[in-house]
């Protein structure tokens, strides 16, 4: 199953065609797949195994919105994405349902339109080189992390800011909670030295041959016993 592309003679008998067109799909592909993992961490195995579906060309962008990927693990096996489902045993069990299918689609149909607007920013065509930037036409953007969180950490002396995201809100504060355990605040010794009312400075510690004790602080006047 080989996903099809419309290219025009011109582009096709180009020198070094192939070469490009391959290079940039791959780059492509790989592009869209650091988002994927950036908004979805906890399916990046599921994400690996995506690329590794387009990467085969076994994706398929159907009408209506409808993708058909076919299986890893049996070749004469299809199945269909439509509507943000699929027909796999795993769509049930994956976070928020991107199961590999799901995600194979979709960096399938982001990775073409990423390749034709690459391309046709290196076809060398002189009437776009003279023309004003026009605005990009957006795509469907990749979906956000229904939850996140920022916490600042002490590592190593220094400050640092580390972001969690997560499709689940539990599973979110459950993970936060394991990192703020392994980077503990440090808790400030308690200074219990007793502080001479009058003038708000440390007292110290006296004792007599006699066994008696006091407290006190030496001034341009003398001792002061904090009263």
């Amino acid at each position: 199953m080989v996903a099809v592309k419309e290219i025009s003679w011109e582009e096709a008998s180009a020198p070094g065609f192939e070469t490009t067109t391959r290079r940039v799909w791959r780059e492509a592909v790989a592009e869209i797949a650091e988002r994927a993992k950036a908004t979805l961490p906890e399916c990046n195995g599921r994400v690996d195994k995506a690329v590794a579906i387009v990467l085969n060309g076994d994706v398929e962008l159907l009408e209506g919105g409808k993708a058909k990927v076919a299986s890893q693990s049996n070749g004469t096996t299809e199945y269909v994405v439509c509507n943000g489902t699929c027909e796999c045993k795993d769509f049930s069990r994956a976070p928020s349902g991107w199961c590999k299918h799901r995600i194979a689609a979709g960096i399938q149909k982001r990775a073409q339109a990423l390749v034709q607007k690459k391309l046709a920013g290196t076809n060398g065509q002189a009437e776009a080189a003279s023309q004003p930037a026009q605005p990009e036409t957006p795509t469907a953007p990749l979906p956000e992390a229904p939850a996140s969180v920022n916490v600042h950490l002490m590592i190593g002396g220094r400050q640092v800011q580390l972001t969690l995201r997560d499709t689940d809100e539990s599973r979110l504060l459950a993970r936060l909670d394991t990192v703020l355990q392994r980077f503990p605040v440090e808790a400030k010794p308690v200074d219990d030295t007793p502080q001479c009312p009058t003038h708000g400075v440390p007292l110290k510690l006296n004792h007599g041959k006699d066994g008696r004790y006091w407290w006190s602080h030496k001034t341009a006047d003398g001792w002061c016993k904090g009263k």
